[in-house]
């Protein structure tokens, strides 16, 4: 597992997530009191949770990286 870890992502920074082949680029809006985030695709405007995301398991390309 390379890149960021979950307890370093802030409100406001916009992060790509790669799983299992997907990429994902979004912003975090929030960060919910049980650990997981509520984030905002930068492409599709689409809100979802961080745990949505990875809920199948975490593929040998998994990375956290923060965009600019």
């Amino acid at each position: 597992m390379q890149g960021l870890s979950f307890d370093v992502l802030r409100v406001g920074k916009k992060y790509r997530l790669i799983n299992f082949g997907e990429v994902n680029e979004f912003v975090v809006e929030y960060i919910l009191a049980d650990g997981d985030f509520k984030v905002k695709n930068i492409h599709t405007l689409e809100q979802y949770l961080l745990r949505d995301l990875i809920k199948y398991g975490r593929g040998k390309d998994f990375e956290i990286r923060e965009l600019e």
